[in-house]
């Protein structure tokens, strides 16, 4: 989304659950939002197996 969609994207989505939020504010939310979206692309954009990680075995303790 480029700035101007993602502006709406906050206006839109505030209204539908109405919280108030000014035009500064607005645009302070979407500015956060475009970098946040900007960091996820990064993480994304990384090579990862499922091997690169492997999950945790939970191993309950013993009675």
């Amino acid at each position: 989304m480029n700035e101007a969609e993602t502006l709406a994207f906050v206006q839109i989505n505030a209204q539908a659950l109405g919280i108030p939020l000014d035009a500064v504010s607005a645009a302070r939310v979407a500015a956060h939002l475009q970098r946040t979206a900007a960091m996820a692309q990064l993480l994304e954009s990384v090579p990862l197996s499922p091997a690169s990680e492997p999950a945790e075995i939970f191993c309950p303790k013993p009675h």
